[in-house]
């Protein structure tokens, strides 16, 4: 017991001088706490810091998540990905604006009723925001524990079990927030993936990888099996509006706009695949296809390959609740994929460079 002791206390003490100034460490509302662990899940600090702050900016209190239009939501969360998550805090909000009187409960069954608090978010908004004694884990944390420990084997969650046990012994009685943020600040400054900074870590003495020198060598790392998707966009354009379609309610996307397309059939030539995907969404068919451009985007497991195509119909389809005509201003409100995002970013692009008038001939057809 001495020895995790004497770990909590050297992690704590670390943590106060060395913290990275976060706007998220700057508050103990537990709305805006449970925003920024939420948003942090699968993605980099760095990247998280301006979403946090246009977030609590544009809704400043949870009633204000309850009250947004779901488009709303979305489109504040396009970039960040794992869109469910967004959808779970507008769930969430509406939940606690009837049921809580509109703030969190500091009870840990109530929390988890809610959509998207599973362990990690549930531990994280008890013990920050509440200061209650809730461990939790996340990648920096099992990585920290599993060399403090010498635990072999990948980085995943057959390992939690151990994991816990520790945490729940060494855990202090008080500062329970800063012990959880301190294992986290370890992990992401000083015990990392790779190059461990092992001479600065303020918990090398406890630490048996270290002693051990197999530091480099835990966790085992994963590998990552990329899949590569080709598809084809088509850019519909009527009297200056563009036609987009919503995605369904379930699976991969749930709920985003996008314009018309899909993944290349096997052998399939880009061209064959849009024309087929216009005829079998839209029941139209095409007269002709201008290839424009191509887009890469890459996404966690997967990488995208688009291919671009400015479409002339023989019949256009008409609007309704999940498909718009819409102005390439208007496009700019509704959420879209990463990859169809950069498509209209390169619309407005071409679009600034003809107003100004020059030619758009220069732009390259090709980004990455």
């Amino acid at each position: 017991m001495k020895i995790k002791s004497t770990f909590s206390q050297s992690l704590i003490s670390w943590y106060k001088k060395n913290a990275r100034s976060l706007p998220w460490r700057k508050t103990k509302d537990p709305y805006k706490i449970w925003i920024s662990e939420v948003m942090l899940q699968q993605t980099t600090v760095n990247a998280v810091i301006p979403y946090y702050e246009r977030w609590v900016r544009e809704f400043p209190s949870i009633a204000d998540v309850s009250q947004a239009p779901l488009q709303k939501i979305l489109k504040l969360w396009q970039g960040l990905g794992y869109y469910q998550r967004a959808k779970n805090i507008h769930k969430s909000a509406k939940i606690v604006c009837d049921g809580y009187a509109g703030q969190l409960p500091e009870e840990a069954e109530s929390l988890r009723r809610l959509p998207g608090f599973g362990p990690y978010t549930t531990g994280a908004v008890l013990s920050i925001a509440f200061n209650k004694r809730y461990p939790i884990i996340d990648a920096n944390v099992r990585r920290v524990i599993m060399r403090v420990l010498a635990i072999k084997g990948c980085a995943d969650t057959t390992q939690d079990k151990r994991i816990l046990e520790f945490l729940h012994q060494t855990m202090p009685h008080r500062d329970i927030g800063i012990f959880n943020q301190g294992l986290m600040e370890l992990g992401a400054l000083i015990c990392r993936n790779r190059q461990p900074l092992c001479l600065l870590c303020p918990v090398k003495q406890n630490c048996a990888a270290y002693r051990k020198g197999v530091q480099e060598i835990i966790p085992t790392p994963k590998k990552r099996n990329i899949q590569d998707i080709a598809a084809a966009i088509g850019i519909l354009e009527r009297n200056g509006h563009y036609f987009i379609q919503k995605r369904p309610s379930h699976g991969l996307l749930a709920d985003l706009w996008e314009f018309p397309g899909g993944k290349l059939g096997e052998g399939e030539t880009a061209l064959q695949a849009i024309r087929r995907e216009i005829k079998e969404e839209l029941g139209c068919e095409l007269e002709k296809a201008e290839h424009i451009m191509n887009l890469r985007h890459f996404y966690t497991s997967f990488r995208v390959h688009l291919y671009v195509f400015r479409c002339k119909l023989k019949s256009y389809p008409s609007g309704d609740q999940t498909h718009q005509w819409v102005t390439l201003k208007e496009l700019s409100n509704y959420p879209m994929p990463s990859g169809n995002a950069k498509l209209v970013a390169r619309l407005e692009s071409e679009n600034s460079v003809e107003r100004i008038g020059l030619s758009p001939g220069g732009i390259s057809k090709s980004c990455r």
